[in-house]
Protein backbone atom coordinates (compact mmCIF):
# COMPACT_ATOMS: atom_id res chain seq x y z
CA UNK A 1 0.00 0.00 0.00
CA UNK A 2 0.73 3.74 0.37
CA UNK A 3 3.12 4.45 3.12
CA UNK A 4 0.63 6.86 4.49
CA UNK A 5 -3.08 7.28 5.17
CA UNK A 6 -3.09 9.46 2.01
CA UNK A 7 -2.47 8.37 -1.10
CA UNK A 8 -1.78 10.81 -4.36
CA UNK A 9 -3.47 13.69 -3.67
CA UNK A 10 -5.91 13.62 -1.05
CA UNK A 11 -7.10 10.47 -1.68
CA UNK A 12 -7.31 7.47 0.66
CA UNK A 13 -7.74 3.94 0.85
CA UNK A 14 -11.56 4.24 2.40
CA UNK A 15 -12.20 6.96 0.02
CA UNK A 16 -14.97 5.95 -2.69
CA UNK A 17 -13.29 5.73 -6.19
CA UNK A 18 -15.44 7.76 -9.01
CA UNK A 19 -12.74 9.66 -10.83
CA UNK A 20 -12.11 6.93 -13.69
CA UNK A 21 -12.62 3.90 -11.64
CA UNK A 22 -12.30 0.86 -13.59
CA UNK A 23 -15.57 -1.22 -14.25
CA UNK A 24 -14.65 -4.25 -12.71
CA UNK A 25 -14.60 -7.25 -15.11
CA UNK A 26 -17.53 -9.55 -14.23
CA UNK A 27 -16.58 -13.09 -13.43
CA UNK A 28 -18.74 -15.00 -14.91
CA UNK A 29 -18.36 -13.44 -18.74
CA UNK A 30 -14.10 -12.48 -18.13
CA UNK A 31 -12.08 -15.37 -15.81
CA UNK A 32 -9.08 -16.64 -18.38
CA UNK A 33 -10.78 -15.73 -21.39
CA UNK A 34 -10.24 -11.84 -20.70
CA UNK A 35 -6.55 -12.48 -18.98
CA UNK A 36 -5.92 -14.47 -22.31
CA UNK A 37 -7.34 -11.77 -25.08
CA UNK A 38 -5.46 -9.10 -23.00
CA UNK A 39 -2.16 -10.65 -23.61
CA UNK A 40 -2.52 -11.27 -27.15
CA UNK A 41 -1.76 -7.52 -27.49
CA UNK A 42 1.32 -8.50 -25.78
CA UNK A 43 1.85 -11.66 -27.98
CA UNK A 44 1.23 -9.63 -31.30
CA UNK A 45 3.15 -6.46 -29.87
CA UNK A 46 6.29 -7.68 -29.68
CA UNK A 47 6.61 -8.07 -33.48
CA UNK A 48 7.45 -4.18 -33.00
CA UNK A 49 10.05 -4.77 -30.44
CA UNK A 50 11.63 -8.08 -31.76
CA UNK A 51 11.19 -7.51 -35.17
CA UNK A 52 11.41 -3.14 -35.50
CA UNK A 53 13.77 -1.91 -32.96
CA UNK A 54 15.91 -4.90 -32.15
CA UNK A 55 16.55 -7.25 -34.73
CA UNK A 56 15.43 -6.19 -38.22
CA UNK A 57 14.91 -2.97 -39.58
CA UNK A 58 16.71 -1.01 -36.91
CA UNK A 59 19.98 -3.32 -38.20
CA UNK A 60 18.78 -2.77 -41.78
CA UNK A 61 18.76 1.40 -41.55
CA UNK A 62 22.17 1.40 -40.10
CA UNK A 63 23.51 -1.29 -43.07
CA UNK A 64 25.93 0.57 -45.77
CA UNK A 65 22.95 1.30 -48.50
CA UNK A 66 21.97 4.43 -46.16
CA UNK A 67 25.34 5.86 -45.33
CA UNK A 68 28.51 5.71 -43.71
CA UNK A 69 27.96 3.54 -40.25
CA UNK A 70 28.79 6.49 -37.62
CA UNK A 71 26.86 8.80 -39.43
CA UNK A 72 23.97 6.58 -39.87
CA UNK A 73 24.40 5.44 -36.26
CA UNK A 74 24.72 8.61 -35.22
CA UNK A 75 21.46 9.98 -36.80
CA UNK A 76 19.70 6.28 -35.35
CA UNK A 77 20.62 7.47 -32.03
CA UNK A 78 19.63 11.33 -32.32
CA UNK A 79 16.11 9.46 -33.38
CA UNK A 80 15.51 7.72 -30.92
CA UNK A 81 16.85 10.31 -28.33
CA UNK A 82 13.66 12.46 -29.59
CA UNK A 83 11.45 9.92 -29.33
CA UNK A 84 12.44 8.96 -25.71
CA UNK A 85 12.64 12.75 -24.79
CA UNK A 86 8.81 13.11 -26.25
CA UNK A 87 7.53 9.95 -23.88
CA UNK A 88 9.72 11.58 -20.88
CA UNK A 89 7.36 14.66 -21.23
CA UNK A 90 3.96 13.32 -22.04
CA UNK A 91 3.38 9.92 -21.05
CA UNK A 92 2.21 10.62 -17.15
CA UNK A 93 -0.14 13.26 -18.78
CA UNK A 94 -1.68 11.36 -21.16
CA UNK A 95 -1.99 8.49 -18.87
CA UNK A 96 -3.57 11.35 -16.21
CA UNK A 97 -5.75 12.11 -19.04
CA UNK A 98 -7.26 8.65 -20.46
CA UNK A 99 -7.70 7.89 -16.62
CA UNK A 100 -9.67 11.31 -16.05
CA UNK A 101 -11.47 11.07 -19.59
CA UNK A 102 -12.66 6.90 -19.33
CA UNK A 103 -10.64 6.61 -22.49
CA UNK A 104 -7.98 4.18 -21.17
CA UNK A 105 -9.26 1.53 -24.25
CA UNK A 106 -9.77 4.54 -26.78
CA UNK A 107 -6.10 5.72 -26.73
CA UNK A 108 -4.68 1.94 -26.41
CA UNK A 109 -6.60 1.58 -29.80
CA UNK A 110 -5.09 5.20 -31.57
CA UNK A 111 -1.32 4.48 -30.40
CA UNK A 112 -1.82 0.91 -31.70
CA UNK A 113 -2.96 1.72 -34.71
CA UNK A 114 -0.09 4.38 -35.45
CA UNK A 115 2.53 1.63 -34.53
CA UNK A 116 0.40 -0.61 -36.92
CA UNK A 117 0.65 2.39 -39.74
CA UNK A 118 4.22 3.10 -38.95
CA UNK A 119 5.44 -0.38 -39.16
CA UNK A 120 3.10 -1.04 -42.38
CA UNK A 121 4.71 2.15 -44.59
CA UNK A 122 8.54 0.91 -43.57
CA UNK A 123 7.57 -0.78 -46.98
CA UNK A 124 8.48 2.54 -48.35
CA UNK A 125 11.97 2.52 -47.28
CA UNK A 126 14.69 1.38 -50.00
CA UNK A 127 18.49 0.72 -49.00
CA UNK A 128 19.48 4.37 -50.22
CA UNK A 129 20.39 7.26 -48.31
CA UNK A 130 17.50 9.52 -49.50
CA UNK A 131 15.09 6.91 -47.41
CA UNK A 132 17.27 7.33 -44.52
CA UNK A 133 15.18 10.24 -42.95
CA UNK A 134 11.91 8.55 -43.67
CA UNK A 135 12.83 5.53 -41.70
CA UNK A 136 14.03 7.36 -38.86
CA UNK A 137 11.31 9.23 -38.48
CA UNK A 138 8.89 6.35 -38.61
CA UNK A 139 10.94 4.54 -36.05
CA UNK A 140 10.63 7.24 -34.28
CA UNK A 141 6.67 8.23 -34.01
CA UNK A 142 6.36 4.22 -33.68
CA UNK A 143 8.81 4.35 -30.75
CA UNK A 144 6.27 7.20 -28.89
CA UNK A 145 3.11 5.89 -30.10
CA UNK A 146 4.02 2.31 -28.39
CA UNK A 147 5.33 3.61 -25.29
CA UNK A 148 1.75 5.39 -25.14
CA UNK A 149 0.12 2.42 -25.88
CA UNK A 150 1.86 0.79 -22.98
CA UNK A 151 1.24 3.00 -20.68
CA UNK A 152 -2.74 2.27 -21.08
CA UNK A 153 -2.13 -0.96 -21.85
CA UNK A 154 -0.43 -1.57 -18.41
CA UNK A 155 -3.00 0.33 -17.04
CA UNK A 156 -5.59 -2.09 -17.72
CA UNK A 157 -3.59 -4.69 -15.46
CA UNK A 158 -5.55 -3.49 -12.46
CA UNK A 159 -8.96 -3.89 -14.54
CA UNK A 160 -8.30 -8.05 -14.57
CA UNK A 161 -6.59 -8.71 -11.84
CA UNK A 162 -6.61 -8.95 -8.06
CA UNK A 163 -4.27 -8.94 -5.64
CA UNK A 164 -3.95 -13.09 -5.38
CA UNK A 165 -3.56 -13.57 -9.12
CA UNK A 166 -1.61 -10.04 -10.44
CA UNK A 167 1.64 -11.78 -10.55
CA UNK A 168 0.76 -14.51 -12.60
CA UNK A 169 -1.21 -12.36 -15.27
CA UNK A 170 1.43 -9.87 -15.57
CA UNK A 171 3.95 -12.95 -16.02
CA UNK A 172 1.56 -14.65 -17.97
CA UNK A 173 1.51 -11.40 -20.34
CA UNK A 174 4.89 -10.62 -20.45
CA UNK A 175 5.83 -13.89 -21.58
CA UNK A 176 3.64 -14.25 -24.09
CA UNK A 177 5.43 -11.23 -25.18
CA UNK A 178 8.24 -13.15 -25.34
CA UNK A 179 6.84 -15.76 -27.16
CA UNK A 180 5.57 -14.08 -29.99
CA UNK A 181 8.18 -12.16 -30.84
CA UNK A 182 10.30 -14.99 -31.23
CA UNK A 183 7.52 -16.91 -33.29
CA UNK A 184 7.02 -14.16 -35.90
CA UNK A 185 10.76 -13.69 -35.88
CA UNK A 186 11.38 -17.05 -36.54
CA UNK A 187 9.02 -17.26 -39.36
CA UNK A 188 10.70 -14.03 -41.09
CA UNK A 189 13.74 -15.48 -41.14
CA UNK A 190 12.91 -18.50 -42.29
CA UNK A 191 10.27 -17.09 -45.10
CA UNK A 192 11.82 -14.30 -45.66
CA UNK A 193 15.27 -12.78 -44.57
CA UNK A 194 17.64 -15.90 -44.68
CA UNK A 195 16.51 -17.64 -48.27
CA UNK A 196 18.00 -16.43 -51.48
CA UNK A 197 14.45 -16.66 -52.69
CA UNK A 198 11.92 -16.36 -49.59
CA UNK A 199 8.23 -16.97 -49.42
CA UNK A 200 5.84 -15.96 -52.59
CA UNK A 201 9.66 -15.53 -54.60
CA UNK A 202 10.53 -12.50 -52.36
CA UNK A 203 14.09 -11.76 -52.53
CA UNK A 204 16.35 -9.47 -51.24
CA UNK A 205 17.05 -7.04 -53.91
CA UNK A 206 16.23 -4.13 -53.04
CA UNK A 207 15.67 -4.83 -49.59
CA UNK A 208 12.21 -6.50 -50.42
CA UNK A 209 12.76 -9.33 -47.93
CA UNK A 210 13.06 -7.02 -44.94
CA UNK A 211 10.51 -4.55 -46.37
CA UNK A 212 8.01 -7.10 -46.75
CA UNK A 213 8.83 -8.36 -43.59
CA UNK A 214 7.79 -4.93 -42.12
CA UNK A 215 4.41 -5.46 -43.78
CA UNK A 216 3.98 -8.81 -42.13
CA UNK A 217 4.82 -7.61 -38.97
CA UNK A 218 2.55 -4.82 -39.04
CA UNK A 219 -0.66 -7.35 -39.76
CA UNK A 220 0.20 -9.40 -36.75
CA UNK A 221 0.39 -6.41 -34.31
CA UNK A 222 -2.91 -5.63 -35.70
CA UNK A 223 -4.60 -8.93 -35.59
CA UNK A 224 -3.48 -9.76 -32.30
CA UNK A 225 -4.40 -6.87 -30.78
CA UNK A 226 -7.92 -6.77 -31.75
CA UNK A 227 -9.30 -8.87 -28.62
CA UNK A 228 -8.15 -6.83 -26.29
CA UNK A 229 -10.92 -4.40 -26.92
CA UNK A 230 -13.85 -6.56 -27.12
CA UNK A 231 -12.69 -8.09 -23.74
CA UNK A 232 -11.90 -5.58 -21.97
CA UNK A 233 -14.27 -2.57 -20.77
CA UNK A 234 -13.63 0.94 -21.27
CA UNK A 235 -13.31 2.76 -17.52
CA UNK A 236 -15.50 5.15 -15.95
CA UNK A 237 -15.09 9.02 -16.83
CA UNK A 238 -14.14 10.42 -13.95
CA UNK A 239 -17.09 12.69 -12.02
CA UNK A 240 -15.13 15.87 -12.28
CA UNK A 241 -13.23 15.63 -16.11
CA UNK A 242 -13.40 18.83 -17.34
CA UNK A 243 -12.85 18.38 -20.90
CA UNK A 244 -9.32 17.64 -22.37
CA UNK A 245 -8.43 21.43 -23.23
CA UNK A 246 -8.60 22.17 -19.87
CA UNK A 247 -7.05 18.65 -18.93
CA UNK A 248 -3.97 19.40 -21.14
CA UNK A 249 -3.36 22.81 -19.13
CA UNK A 250 -4.14 21.39 -15.96
CA UNK A 251 -2.33 18.30 -16.23
CA UNK A 252 1.21 19.17 -16.13
CA UNK A 253 0.36 21.42 -12.64
CA UNK A 254 -1.82 18.12 -11.13
CA UNK A 255 1.71 15.50 -12.03
CA UNK A 256 4.20 17.75 -10.24
CA UNK A 257 1.25 17.91 -7.24
CA UNK A 258 1.09 14.13 -7.73
CA UNK A 259 5.22 13.76 -7.52
CA UNK A 260 5.26 15.63 -4.43
CA UNK A 261 2.74 14.03 -2.42
CA UNK A 262 4.96 10.79 -3.28
CA UNK A 263 7.83 12.37 -1.93
CA UNK A 264 5.79 13.49 1.51
CA UNK A 265 2.71 10.50 1.50
CA UNK A 266 4.34 7.54 -0.16
CA UNK A 267 8.40 8.13 -0.72
CA UNK A 268 9.10 3.78 -1.11
CA UNK A 269 6.56 4.36 -3.89
CA UNK A 270 8.57 6.64 -5.24
CA UNK A 271 12.19 4.91 -4.80
CA UNK A 272 10.55 2.16 -6.36
CA UNK A 273 9.94 4.29 -9.36
CA UNK A 274 13.58 5.19 -9.02
CA UNK A 275 15.18 1.87 -8.57
CA UNK A 276 12.61 0.26 -11.70
CA UNK A 277 14.17 2.89 -13.35
CA UNK A 278 17.57 1.48 -13.32
CA UNK A 279 17.51 -1.92 -12.74
CA UNK A 280 15.17 -1.47 -16.32
CA UNK A 281 17.78 0.10 -18.18
CA UNK A 282 20.32 -2.43 -17.09
CA UNK A 283 18.03 -5.92 -18.11
CA UNK A 284 17.32 -3.49 -21.64
CA UNK A 285 21.62 -3.79 -21.84
CA UNK A 286 21.46 -6.97 -21.73
CA UNK A 287 19.64 -7.22 -24.93
CA UNK A 288 20.70 -3.99 -26.63
CA UNK A 289 25.03 -5.41 -25.80
CA UNK A 290 24.24 -8.89 -25.44
CA UNK A 291 24.55 -9.58 -29.19
CA UNK A 292 27.88 -7.18 -29.48
CA UNK A 293 29.27 -8.99 -26.71
CA UNK A 294 28.81 -12.35 -28.34
CA UNK A 295 30.24 -11.43 -31.90
CA UNK A 296 33.50 -9.20 -30.39
CA UNK A 297 34.17 -11.35 -26.95
CA UNK A 298 32.86 -15.04 -28.19
CA UNK A 299 33.64 -15.16 -31.49
CA UNK A 300 29.65 -15.66 -32.60
CA UNK A 301 28.96 -15.21 -36.33
CA UNK A 302 25.94 -13.63 -37.25
CA UNK A 303 23.95 -16.70 -37.49
CA UNK A 304 25.13 -17.90 -34.29
CA UNK A 305 23.90 -14.49 -32.73
CA UNK A 306 20.55 -14.75 -33.87
CA UNK A 307 20.08 -18.42 -33.07
CA UNK A 308 21.34 -17.36 -29.46
CA UNK A 309 19.10 -14.52 -29.29
CA UNK A 310 15.96 -16.48 -30.05
CA UNK A 311 16.99 -19.05 -27.73
CA UNK A 312 17.64 -16.00 -24.99
CA UNK A 313 13.72 -14.56 -25.84
CA UNK A 314 12.77 -18.48 -25.13
CA UNK A 315 13.98 -18.95 -21.94
CA UNK A 316 13.27 -15.20 -21.33
CA UNK A 317 9.60 -15.78 -21.91
CA UNK A 318 8.88 -19.82 -20.86
CA UNK A 319 10.67 -18.30 -17.20
CA UNK A 320 8.51 -15.45 -17.15
CA UNK A 321 5.11 -17.35 -17.47
CA UNK A 322 6.68 -20.14 -14.78
CA UNK A 323 7.70 -17.44 -12.13
CA UNK A 324 4.84 -15.86 -12.53
CA UNK A 325 2.75 -18.68 -10.77
CA UNK A 326 4.81 -18.41 -7.80
CA UNK A 327 5.25 -14.84 -7.42
CA UNK A 328 1.83 -14.00 -5.48
CA UNK A 329 3.16 -16.24 -3.33
CA UNK A 330 6.96 -15.35 -2.45
CA UNK A 331 5.92 -11.87 -3.03
CA UNK A 332 7.35 -9.50 -6.21
CA UNK A 333 10.03 -7.82 -4.69
CA UNK A 334 11.27 -11.43 -3.74
CA UNK A 335 11.15 -12.64 -7.72
CA UNK A 336 13.18 -9.26 -8.37
CA UNK A 337 15.77 -8.87 -5.99
CA UNK A 338 16.69 -12.92 -6.55
CA UNK A 339 16.72 -12.68 -10.17
CA UNK A 340 18.94 -9.33 -10.31
CA UNK A 341 21.43 -10.84 -7.94
CA UNK A 342 21.50 -14.31 -10.05
CA UNK A 343 21.49 -11.90 -13.26
CA UNK A 344 24.86 -10.03 -11.61
CA UNK A 345 26.50 -13.59 -10.67
CA UNK A 346 25.91 -14.69 -14.32
CA UNK A 347 27.58 -11.37 -15.52
CA UNK A 348 30.50 -11.78 -13.65
CA UNK A 349 30.69 -15.64 -14.55
CA UNK A 350 30.04 -14.38 -18.18
CA UNK A 351 33.28 -11.63 -17.53
CA UNK A 352 35.65 -14.44 -15.21
CA UNK A 353 35.37 -17.45 -17.36
CA UNK A 354 35.24 -15.61 -21.15
CA UNK A 355 38.83 -17.40 -21.88
CA UNK A 356 37.14 -21.07 -21.68
CA UNK A 357 35.39 -20.47 -25.08
CA UNK A 358 31.99 -19.95 -26.26
CA UNK A 359 30.37 -22.83 -24.12
CA UNK A 360 30.32 -20.06 -21.25
CA UNK A 361 28.49 -17.66 -23.26
CA UNK A 362 25.70 -20.42 -24.14
CA UNK A 363 25.36 -21.44 -20.69
CA UNK A 364 26.12 -18.20 -18.13
CA UNK A 365 24.63 -16.05 -20.87
CA UNK A 366 21.00 -18.00 -21.09
CA UNK A 367 20.93 -18.35 -17.33
CA UNK A 368 21.07 -14.96 -17.32
CA UNK A 369 18.30 -14.17 -20.26
CA UNK A 370 16.18 -16.29 -17.95
CA UNK A 371 15.79 -13.79 -15.20
CA UNK A 372 15.01 -10.96 -17.46
CA UNK A 373 11.67 -11.59 -18.67
CA UNK A 374 10.46 -12.55 -14.42
CA UNK A 375 12.18 -9.13 -13.23
CA UNK A 376 10.12 -7.09 -15.38
CA UNK A 377 6.89 -8.57 -15.02
CA UNK A 378 7.19 -8.61 -11.53
CA UNK A 379 8.42 -5.06 -11.30
CA UNK A 380 5.02 -4.17 -13.53
CA UNK A 381 3.06 -6.20 -10.87
CA UNK A 382 4.66 -4.93 -7.85
CA UNK A 383 3.55 -1.32 -9.11
CA UNK A 384 0.19 -2.45 -9.70
CA UNK A 385 -0.59 -3.48 -6.78
CA UNK A 386 0.30 0.45 -5.45
CA UNK A 387 -1.65 2.13 -7.30
CA UNK A 388 -5.27 3.10 -6.12
CA UNK A 389 -7.73 2.27 -8.60
CA UNK A 390 -8.54 5.14 -11.31
CA UNK A 391 -4.78 6.07 -11.11
CA UNK A 392 -2.55 3.57 -12.92
CA UNK A 393 -2.43 5.53 -16.63
CA UNK A 394 -0.97 8.38 -14.36
CA UNK A 395 1.52 5.97 -12.52
CA UNK A 396 2.35 3.82 -15.40
CA UNK A 397 3.50 7.19 -17.64
CA UNK A 398 5.45 8.02 -14.50
CA UNK A 399 6.98 5.01 -14.78
CA UNK A 400 7.60 5.20 -18.44
CA UNK A 401 8.66 8.66 -17.33
CA UNK A 402 11.45 7.55 -15.34
CA UNK A 403 12.46 4.69 -17.24
CA UNK A 404 13.28 7.17 -19.88
CA UNK A 405 15.00 9.35 -18.05
CA UNK A 406 17.65 6.86 -17.01
CA UNK A 407 17.87 5.30 -20.23
CA UNK A 408 21.56 6.44 -20.76
CA UNK A 409 22.97 4.22 -18.26
CA UNK A 410 23.17 0.96 -19.66
CA UNK A 411 25.06 2.32 -22.66
CA UNK A 412 26.96 4.90 -20.92
CA UNK A 413 28.22 1.82 -18.30
CA UNK A 414 28.81 -0.49 -21.43
CA UNK A 415 31.01 2.38 -22.64
CA UNK A 416 32.92 3.35 -19.64
CA UNK A 417 33.85 -0.01 -19.02
CA UNK A 418 34.71 -0.74 -22.48
CA UNK A 419 36.99 2.32 -22.63
CA UNK A 420 38.88 1.60 -19.18
CA UNK A 421 39.27 -2.09 -19.98
CA UNK A 422 40.70 -1.90 -23.17
CA UNK A 423 38.25 -4.35 -24.60
CA UNK A 424 34.19 -5.57 -25.62
CA UNK A 425 33.84 -8.02 -22.58
CA UNK A 426 35.05 -5.07 -20.04
CA UNK A 427 31.31 -3.92 -21.15
CA UNK A 428 29.08 -6.93 -19.49
CA UNK A 429 30.77 -4.97 -16.21
CA UNK A 430 29.42 -1.85 -17.15
CA UNK A 431 26.01 -3.42 -17.31
CA UNK A 432 26.40 -5.79 -13.96
CA UNK A 433 27.21 -1.96 -12.45
CA UNK A 434 23.67 -0.34 -13.09
CA UNK A 435 21.91 -3.62 -11.97
CA UNK A 436 23.70 -3.67 -8.95
CA UNK A 437 22.74 -0.02 -8.50
CA UNK A 438 19.18 -0.55 -9.27
CA UNK A 439 18.81 -3.01 -6.51
CA UNK A 440 20.66 -1.55 -3.80
CA UNK A 441 18.01 0.49 -4.39
CA UNK A 442 14.98 -1.46 -4.41
CA UNK A 443 16.34 -3.04 -1.32
CA UNK A 444 14.77 -0.20 0.80
CA UNK A 445 11.81 -0.35 -0.66
CA UNK A 446 8.70 -1.79 1.35
CA UNK A 447 6.78 -4.82 0.73
CA UNK A 448 3.28 -4.73 1.50
CA UNK A 449 -0.17 -6.16 0.80
CA UNK A 450 -1.96 -3.49 -1.21
CA UNK A 451 -5.84 -2.63 -1.28
CA UNK A 452 -7.90 -5.37 -2.45
CA UNK A 453 -8.90 -5.09 -6.56
CA UNK A 454 -12.33 -6.10 -8.34
CA UNK A 455 -10.42 -7.60 -11.17
CA UNK A 456 -11.23 -11.28 -11.40
CA UNK A 457 -8.21 -12.68 -13.58
CA UNK A 458 -7.42 -16.58 -13.74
Amino acid sequence: MWDAPATLGTMSEATPMTAGEPTPVHADSAKKRTVFAWSLWDWGSASFNAVVTTFVFSVYLTSASFGEEHVVSAKLGTALLVAGVVVALFAPVIGRLTDAAGRRKTWLGINTAIVVACTALMVLVAPAEQYLMLGLVLLAIGNVAFEFASVSYNAMLGQIANDRNVGKISGFGWGMGYLGGIVLLALLLVGFIFPDVGWFGVTGDDGWNIRVAMVISALWFAVFAIPVFFAVPEIDVASDFRGTGRGVLTAYRDLFRSVLDLWRTARTTLTFLVASAVFRDGLAGVFTFGGVIAALSFGFDSTTVIVFAIAANIVAGLATILVGFFEDRVGAKTVMVWSILLMVVCGLLVFILNPLGGWVFWVFGLLLCIFVGPVQSASRSFLARLIPPGREGEIFGLYATTGRAVSFLAPAGFTLAVALGGSTIYGILGIVLVLLVGLLLLLPVRSEASRPRSGVGA
